[in-house]
């Protein structure tokens, strides 16, 4: 998909020091939107997942009562820490895992995430597929593509995806709904958001996962149907004391 020519949304990013969460997500919100409609897409074609990892409950339950229902967590250890009550409390909250998952955590992956957004290698797949099948529950998942083809990065490199996604879906019956990127940082975002929209145009894929809080308007304006955007809504995040 290629961005509207010459339209730059009317909005800048979010200031993320700005007015707590509840404002914070507003503006994100608003920003979505106008980008979206400056490029004649609709504001609804574009979910807003808000990253909450390493901040506490109380954020995450400032967000849930401004009407955020989709959150983002890294590790799967913290977001059972935090969610399965929130999630008992909001029947309608989807979680979503963003971060590298091991092996090991797969069984509590399938039980807790509603989507698992960083299918990037054949022994996750499996594992994945044999935990999906023992349990019945079938979290979405989307494949990580390695853009940049970063050697210190996760992820299936461009090439690899269309044999991977058929291996996924014919071999293990994973249900892969789309693709996500995390671009190098030292480079241009838009030519990968462009790569990742275009491949998953390609293979008929309808969710594309790409951009954050520094570079999400961008990237809905290369297609992105999801954003993770973390810092812009809940502030920097907090790091234990060393």
């Amino acid at each position: 998909m290629t961005p509207t020519q010459g339209i730059e949304p009317p909005h800048s990013s979010p200031d993320p020091e700005a007015t707590g969460v509840a404002g914070r997500l507003a503006e994100v919100r608003r920003s979505i939107a106008a980008t979206a409609t400056a490029c004649g897409r609709a504001a609804e074609a574009v979910t807003l997942v808000a990253v909450s990892k390493t901040h506490p409950v109380e954020a995450v339950e400032e967000a849930l009562a401004s009407g955020q229902r989709v959150f983002g967590e890294n590790r799967v250890q913290e977001a059972k820490g935090k969610f399965p009550a929130l999630k008992a409390r909001f029947p309608d909250l989807e979680l979503h895992l963003i971060g590298p998952l091991q092996t090991n955590k797969v069984k509590d992956a399938v039980a807790l995430f509603d989507v698992i957004q960083t299918l990037d290698r054949p022994r996750l797949a499996e594992a994945l597929a044999e935990e999906m099948a023992k349990t019945g529950r079938r979290p979405r998942c989307l494949i990580e593509v390695n853009t940049g083809e970063e050697p210190q990065k996760a992820g299936i490199p461009p090439a690899g995806v269309e044999a991977f996604l058929a291996d996924c879906r014919d071999r293990l019956g994973l249900p892969v709904a789309g693709l996500m990127c995390i671009p190098p940082v030292d480079e241009e975002p838009a030519m990968h958001f462009a790569l990742l929209s275009e491949m998953a145009r390609r293979l008929g894929l309808a969710e594309v996962s790409m951009g954050m809080s520094g570079d999400f308007e961008t990237a809905v304006r290369f297609g992105a149907t999801h954003v993770r955007v973390g810092t812009a809504i809940f502030g920097a995040r907090p790091y234990p004391a060393a």
